[in-house]
């Protein structure tokens, strides 16, 4: 199975100063235990990534380093990182999205459905998405 992380999930699983960092490290742990682990990213959720690193005031990174730092990640062995190009207009955006806050996660939730792949996320408020789980479950 293919998933696509949202920017929070990509972000909590790459900095380890995360609040939520043992959340995704633990599910991809548990997903290695099967095979190698195949996650995805997107133009959106890359650019969140290094858009909220860059922000000083939380994590002080530049964009360089937040680049770079994404960079170094996708050439790891343990995850094999598949980038899934964005073609999707706003015709694509499903009709459960009714309010602003939901454009973007709308957006990622049909374009990863339309790559073969599974929306991964925290936010438990997300139809069709995969919460990334607490426990020892996945």
């Amino acid at each position: 199975m293919r998933y696509l992380l949202d920017a929070n999930a990509l972000l909590a699983l790459v900095i380890l100063e995360h609040e939520f960092h043992a959340r995704p490290a633990s599910w991809v742990g548990r997903l290695g235990a099967r095979g190698v682990p195949e996650l995805a990213t997107c133009s959106i959720t890359e650019l969140g990534f290094v858009r909220v690193l860059g922000q000083a005031q939380r994590y002080g990174w530049s964009i360089a380093q937040a680049r770079e730092l994404l960079l170094q990640v996708k050439k790891s062995d343990a995850i094999r990182w598949v980038f899934i190009a964005d073609d999707h207009d706003i015709s694509h955006l499903p009709r459960w999205v009714r309010s602003p806050k939901q454009a973007t996660d709308g957006h990622l939730a049909e374009l990863a459905r339309a790559n073969q792949a599974i929306l991964a996320t925290l936010d438990r408020r997300l139809p069709g998405a995969f919460v990334i789980p607490q426990g020892s479950h996945s």
